[in-house]
């Protein structure tokens, strides 16, 4: 038991420990995020079923566990597992950037200089303050403009009515990260953890494309049409 505990922060320590971390913490996030995406779409279904989905969630494994305790064990995990994914992608940043403390002259940028730069590492600035804003608007109900005494269905009706344009815009903007994000993560976490092959390797950089677009236009399907008036 003591080797194990040694064992552990020693490999996490190193660079290929800290990539392994994040293709595991990064691949429960995706899980989470198909699954939300599905529960986002029973939107279409109506306000009956969307507020019977978000009553479900919190009532899961009642009565043997008190209410919401499913729903706070996932929320914990998933909040652990950001940590270490931040964590870690900061960790190789800088010691990526140790490694090299001089820029290449070159005018033709790398693919981790170029895209995983700037979708990665900025957009995982915008994703971050998504995050937060959406937490605070439809967990804590702090600034959704329906407040507390509505019901679910009404507080995404009222979050993405034309009037709030900019939240919608704001919305869609990460979420197109978000899907970016995920097509470079899914492509770097299949590598870190020994699955591509170059026979596979046409196969893998579709499946991280499609899981991207997909996530993305599913989350993105909600506030546009709401905005347009296509769900009321």
């Amino acid at each position: 038991m003591r080797l194990v505990a040694i064992a552990i922060p020693a490999i996490y320590r190193s660079t290929v420990g800290k990539k392994a971390v994040m293709a595991v913490t990064g691949g429960i996030l995706v899980l989470f995020l198909i699954a939300h995406m599905v529960g986002n779409l029973k939107i279409f279904y109506g306000a009956e079923d969307f507020n019977h989905y978000s009553h479900w969630i919190r009532t899961i494994g009642e009565p043997a566990v008190p209410y919401r305790t499913v729903l706070t064990v996932l929320e914990v995990v998933l909040l652990v597992a950001v940590v270490l994914h931040l964590w870690s992608a900061v960790s190789l940043a800088k010691r990526a950037s140790k490694a090299r403390p001089v820029k290449y002259r070159s005018r033709k940028k790398s693919h981790a200089q170029g895209y995983a730069v700037h979708t990665m590492r900025y957009g995982g600035i915008i994703i971050a303050l998504y995050v937060v804003w959406h937490l605070l608007d439809m967990t804590f109900l702090v600034v959704n403009p329906a407040g507390r005494d509505a019901t679910p269905y009404e507080r995404v009706i009222q979050d993405f009515q034309p009037s709030h344009w900019y939240i919608t815009a704001f919305y869609v903007v990460a979420v197109l990260l978000v899907g970016l994000h995920l097509r470079h993560g899914i492509w770097s976490a299949v590598q870190t953890l020994g699955f591509r092959t170059p026979r596979n390797d046409r196969a893998l950089r579709a499946l991280a494309a499609t899981i991207g677009a997909v996530v993305a236009l599913g989350f993105i399907a909600v506030p546009v049409s709401v905005t347009f008036g296509w769900v009321s």
